[in-house]
């Protein structure tokens, strides 16, 4: 459960030393913290890393955060919701951009990854390992709710078209922001780092110039998380979405937060994660969500579709499904 703060449940990890060439000792300047509801880690591996750039990142994290946090109250997101079927609402222009993302990848995914289900999402109210089931009746009265088509975005402003709706993204945000603050970094001059924001890991450069970094991948079906392989990489992103992640238990069931905006019902098609390389955080965080929702055939088909981008599908059952580019060399 997210809340736990264990960065073991995040899917994804840095391992603590590069797999490739000759051995080395690199001792990374890092700063660690509590935002974006997670445990967020920057590492700077560069010979001449500066605390101040630390500092540039995580102050960036805070200001994104501040925008597109549905909970934060005053951010454009809790502002759009605010006037959801009332009145159109100013935005900032990284709103614009997110919201828009959001829309396309709605599109992309036949409407399983979709913003617009705030309204599922806090009527199960799954954090800290505690939940709410609903009954048919709440269920028959939010998911009508529930439609990016309803979500209107123009320039500098948002408008979601029926009173009760919401629009939560946290599907897509820690990307988003994972890939601005990579952005700003590289732009000062960073060349060696690790941005670990939960499970997205988002890369600049290698560990040296001669050595890329080795991620973990999180077996979810274990309890004692265990790897089911690493890979060895350089300047890519790397997104887990799993139903490990965050979930409660009714009845004897686990119950997790990825939630079917179509069922109103946690996904369950015997995918457990879904893990995606790409070089965008902000895409890969939103196909691993929609590619979980899809299930194993209709998301491995639009991985294929798509440039660039490669996933791991671990099942339910511990079998592992790679698309056609995916390394396996290091897979259990």
């Amino acid at each position: 459960m997210k809340k736990m703060l264990t960065l073991l449940l995040a899917g994804v990890l840095v391992l603590a030393a590069a797999g490739c060439g000759p051995t080395q000792s690199v001792e990374p300047l890092s700063k660690t913290n509590l935002m974006l509801d997670t445990v967020v880690t920057i590492s700077l591996y560069d010979d001449d890393a500066d605390l101040s750039m630390l500092d540039l990142a995580f102050d960036e994290i805070a200001r994104l955060e501040n925008l597109l946090s549905a909970t934060k109250e005053g951010s454009d997101l809790d502002r759009l919701n605010q006037a959801a079927g009332k009145e159109w609402v100013e935005i900032a222009p990284e709103t614009q951009e997110v919201l828009l993302l959001a829309k396309e990848y709605a599109a992309l995914s036949e409407g399983c990854f979709d913003v617009t289900a705030g309204p599922l999402i806090d009527l199960w109210g799954i954090h800290n390992g505690e939940g709410h089931y609903p009954t048919q009746e709440e269920l028959e009265a939010v998911l009508p709710l529930i439609n990016s088509d309803d979500l209107l975005v123009e320039d500098g402003k948002a408008y979601l078209a029926r009173e009760g709706m919401k629009a939560n993204l946290g599907a897509i945000a820690k990307g988003y922001i994972a890939d601005k603050v990579k952005e700003l970094l590289v732009e000062n001059g960073v060349r060696h780092a690790t941005l670990d924001l939960g499970r997205n890991v988002l890369l600049i450069g290698g560990k040296t110039d001669d050595a890329g970094f080795n991620i973990g991948i999180i077996d979810p079906n274990s309890q004692e998380q265990k790897l089911v392989g690493s890979l060895l990489v350089s300047d890519q992103s790397i997104v887990t979405s799993g139903v490990n992640e965050r979930y409660f238990t009714y009845e004897g069931k686990n119950y997790h937060h990825i939630l079917d905006p179509f069922t109103g019902f946690p996904a369950d098609n015997g995918v457990a994660s879904v893990t995606i390389l790409s070089d965008s955080s902000a895409q890969g965080d939103a196909l691993s969500t929609s590619c979980l929702l899809l299930g194993q055939e209709r998301g491995l088909a639009l991985i294929e579709s798509l440039d660039g981008v490669e996933a791991l599908f671990i099942m339910a059952d511990g079998s592992m499904i790679p698309s056609s580019g995916f390394p396996t060399d290091s897979l259990a």
